[in-house]
């Protein structure tokens, strides 16, 4: 059973969260960035000619590590990605030295027949001690509720999405492999690339790191949104609400409303049906674009 006082103590220092150019370029690449090897929108995420740091690359930057330890109480096989976000607090360069110290935020007990939700966050700091980002991110344990917490999610709720055609659209295709290349970043969860475990999870196959579905997802808004200009790049927000599998299409949908853009994804195939389904509130936007 979960063990609410410990998760709520879980304290694993500062952590170093810095990086190279080399990281950079990884980065982009795990995301399926660089399938387009000529054209400059991908190459100046993959090239160090005139290298730019994307910017959900924060997202897998000081990551703690899944929280394997027993004395949380967690079953790791029925724990998938919840949502995530990622906040630009200034332009991210391509290359810096940056630390953070991770802090469990809230945990929502949604029951005896429900899910726990873990809810964590942490800014990454300069050498300056200026804020650079800020990641929240929140993974949600299968029927592993009633431990005795709150139910109340203080999270933002999810905001209806337009009721008219997508303003706009952009399918990315990923390849088969690229769970294999994204768990390089420390989350080796086998669920990502054992078959017979991801079965015995009730999955048809080894599934997509949600923060990779997330990177797809913001490289989509950038090629559509802002055809490139990352310097325009506030925040992200997203709610992932069914698996995604490594060889799919991911569509994403756009609506666009001033500074914020509304958006779904939706993945394309012939074996697999599944939608991640993104976000917004009054306060937060699924993304917000800084004003030029």
């Amino acid at each position: 059973m979960i063990n609410a006082e410990r998760l709520m103590a879980w304290d694993p220092g500062t952590l170093d969260a810095s990086y190279g150019e080399n990281d950079t370029i990884a980065y982009a690449l795990s995301i399926g960035i660089g399938m387009r090897p000529t054209d400059p929108l991908d190459l100046q995420f993959v090239h160090e000619k005139s290298l730019r740091a994307f910017p959900t690359l924060p997202t897998v930057l000081g990551w703690p590590g899944r929280l394997t330890d027993p004395a949380y109480g967690i079953d790791h096989r029925r724990v998938v990605a919840s949502d995530l976000e990622v906040v630009l607090h200034q332009p991210l360069a391509a290359q810096a030295r940056l630390s953070c110290r991770p802090r469990m935020a809230h945990l929502i007990d949604k029951g005896s027949d429900g899910p726990a939700i873990l809810c964590m966050e942490r800014t990454l700091i300069d050498e300056r001690g200026v804020a650079v980002a800020t990641v929240r991110n929140s993974i949600l344990a299968r029927q592993q509720g009633g431990f005795g917490g709150s139910p109340i999610d203080p999270r933002p709720a999810v905001r209806d999405l337009p009721q008219r055609p997508p303003d706009t659209q952009c399918d990315l295709a990923t390849p088969p492999h690229l769970a294999l290349l994204f768990r390089l970043h420390g989350d080796t969860n086998p669920i990502h690339a054992d078959p017979d475990l991801a079965a015995k999870a009730g999955f048809p196959a080894p599934l997509l790191h949600g923060a990779c579905t997330f990177g797809l997802a913001g490289f989509a808004l950038t090629r559509q949104v802002l055809v490139g200009d990352v310097g325009r790049w506030g925040s992200m927000r997203a709610r992932f609400a069914k698996p995604f599998f490594p060889g799919e299409t991911l569509r994403t949908e756009m609506w666009l409303e001033g500074s914020q853009v509304l958006f779904r994804c939706l993945s394309r195939s012939e074996e697999h049906t599944s939608e991640l389904q993104s976000q917004s509130t009054i306060s937060y936007a699924v993304f917000c674009l800084k004003k030029k």
